[in-house]
């Protein structure tokens, strides 16, 4: 069993940065792919940054390319997702999930946090 917490989540402007976390209790962290996901109101969860085990293999939306970077650390059992030049259409649930392999779908992972809220205002 996995367990995921999310933080790091709050209240910004557009433009302006967020630092989410993602802490897993489970010895084997690093054999784990690791993703984000976010859930705006009324909308489907969406794919958002995805990494593998090593942290060697990374994948995200195009809606984030460039803005959002995604990390880890093995030896934390963490992994981070750095939002640079947000926008009021970043605004969502943010969760995090682990899985098998580095993948794009929720269905492709195991586990899953409760979330943090990212408000970005205009």
């Amino acid at each position: 069993q996995v367990q995921l917490v999310e933080s790091g989540g709050g209240l910004v402007q557009a433009g302006g940065s967020l630092r989410l976390s993602c802490a897993a209790s489970v010895r084997t962290f690093s054999s784990y792919a690791m993703g984000w996901f976010r859930q705006a109101p009324g909308k489907g969860r969406e794919f958002v940054a995805s990494i593998s085990t090593s942290g060697g293999g990374t994948v995200y939306s195009k809606s984030v390319k460039g803005r959002f970077t995604v990390s880890r650390d093995n030896a934390k059992n963490t992994v981070y997702l750095q939002m640079n030049t947000l926008k009021p259409e970043d605004t969502a649930v943010y969760y995090c999930a682990a899985g098998g392999f580095i993948g794009t779908i929720t269905s492709e992972y195991d586990y899953w946090g409760q979330g943090t809220q990212v408000t970005v205002s205009s």
